[in-house]
C-alpha cells in the first residue's frame, strides 16, 4: 500500500515572472491529506484559491495558466511538475502575483527545495488510475500532435518533438520511472526561437525573459537592427546576425535538452489530472494545448467510469 505524501516544511522561493517581469514570491506549505495541488493568490483581496485541475486552465499559449474564482495564474507547469515527480500529493501554493516565478526556466530549483525540507507520509492511501485494457488517446489533426496512454502497472513517458528548424528538427526522450526526473529532466530548461520573440515582446509577454531562464535558438536570419533590438531588450551583448546557433549563457546541459524540457512539461500539465497515474503515455509533438486536452479527457473518463480504486476501461479514443 503506498500513503499519500505531503512537505514536511513550507519553504518559499523569489524570482522573476517569464512574462510580466515582476519579482515574484512563492510558498509551498503542507497540506492536509485528500487536498491535491491549490494555488492561494496571497497579493489579492481575500486570497482566493485555484485547484490545479485540468478544466481550470484557461489558456495555454506560452505555458499552462489556471483560472477560477475571478483570478488567474501562470506558468505553473514547471512547480507542478516538481511536485508530481517528487511524488508530494498534497500542497498548498501561495503566490503574490499572476503567475509562478520562472526561476531558472527548469523545474530543478522547487525540486531542490522540496528535496530539502523533506516529504511527510501521510495516513490516507495514495488513488492511482490505472488503465487496464483500452487507451487514451487525443490528436491534433490541425497540428499533427498526438498523445496516448497504454495500460501498464508503471508510470513512464516516451516523447517525440519536430520543428520546421535546422537546428532543432527531431528530438526524442524517455523517462522509465519517476525516480529519473530529478537527475535527467529537473535541469532541463525551456526554448524559445528567436522569429518567436519578437511577436511575444510586441504582446507584453516575456518581459522577464533572459538567458538565465531559457534556451534561444536563432536559425533563421534576421534583420541586423531587429536582432540587436533584441539583444537590448534581452540585456544581452549584441551579436553578428549572420552566425546561427543557440544562445545561451551555459552549454547544454544534455544533447537533447529541449525534448526532455517537453517531457517535464508534460508532467507539469498531466499533474493536473488531480491523481498519480500508471499507465505508458507517447507523446507526439507535445504542447501545453494538447497536454491540457489530455488531462481533461483522463479526468472525464473517470468521472464517467468510476470503479473501486479507480481502475478503469476507458474510451478507445477521444478526438481532440
Amino acid at each position: 500500500m503506498v500513503y499519500q505524501r505531503t512537505l514536511k516544511s513550507s519553504f518559499t522561493l523569489q524570482g522573476k515572472g517569464l512574462h510580466t517581469g515582476l519579482n515574484i514570491k512563492i510558498t509551498f506549505n503542507p497540506a492536509p491529506e485528500n487536498h491535491g495541488y491549490k494555488i492561494r493568490r496571497t497579493d489579492v483581496p481575500g486570497q482566493p484559491i485555484i485547484d490545479a485541475l485540468a478544466e481550470n486552465v484557461a489558456a495555454t499559449q506560452r505555458g499552462t495558466v489556471l483560472s477560477a474564482n475571478g483570478v488567474q495564474v501562470s506558468t505553473v507547469e514547471h512547480a507542478l511538475a516538481a511536485l508530481y515527480a517528487c511524488e508530494i500529493d498534497n500542497c498548498l501554493i501561495d503566490v503574490d502575483a499572476p503567475e509562478v516565478p520562472i526561476m531558472d526556466g527548469s523545474s530543478i530549483m522547487f525540486v531542490s527545495k522540496i528535496k530539502e525540507v523533506g516529504a511527510q507520509q501521510q495516513d490516507a492511501e495514495r488513488k492511482y488510475i490505472m488503465f487496464k485494457r483500452k487507451r487514451v488517446k487525443v490528436v491534433d489533426k490541425a497540428t499533427g500532435s498526438s498523445m496516448l496512454l497504454m495500460p501498464d502497472e508503471s508510470f513512464s513517458i516516451q516523447s517525440h518533438i519536430t520543428f520546421n528548424s535546422t537546428l532543432l528538427r527531431q528530438q526524442d526522450a524517455h523517462m522509465n520511472d519517476l525516480a529519473e526526473f530529478t537527475r535527467d529532466f529537473a535541469p532541463a530548461r525551456t526554448f524559445v526561437f528567436v522569429r518567436e520573440v519578437m511577436p511575444l515582446l510586441e504582446n507584453n509577454l516575456v518581459k522577464g525573459g533572459d538567458l538565465d531562464n531559457a534556451i534561444v535558438i536563432y536559425d533563421k536570419q534576421i534583420a541586423q537592427n531587429d536582432f540587436d533590438h533584441l539583444a537590448d531588450v534581452m540585456g544581452v551583448k549584441r551579436k553578428d546576425a549572420s552566425k546561427l546557433g543557440y544562445i545561451m549563457n551555459k552549454p547544454l546541459l544534455y544533447p537533447n535538452e529541449p525534448a526532455r524540457h517537453k517531457l517535464l512539461d508534460i508532467i507539469g500539465d498531466i499533474a493536473l489530472v488531480g491523481y498519480f497515474i500508471k499507465g505508458k503515455i507517447i507523446a507526439n509533438c507535445p504542447g501545453h494545448g494538447i497536454n491540457n486536452l489530455f488531462a481533461r479527457a483522463i479526468r472525464e473518463a473517470i468521472f464517467a467510469e468510476k470503479k473501486p480504486k479507480l481502475e478503469l476501461s476507458l474510451l478507445a479514443e477521444i478526438p481532440a
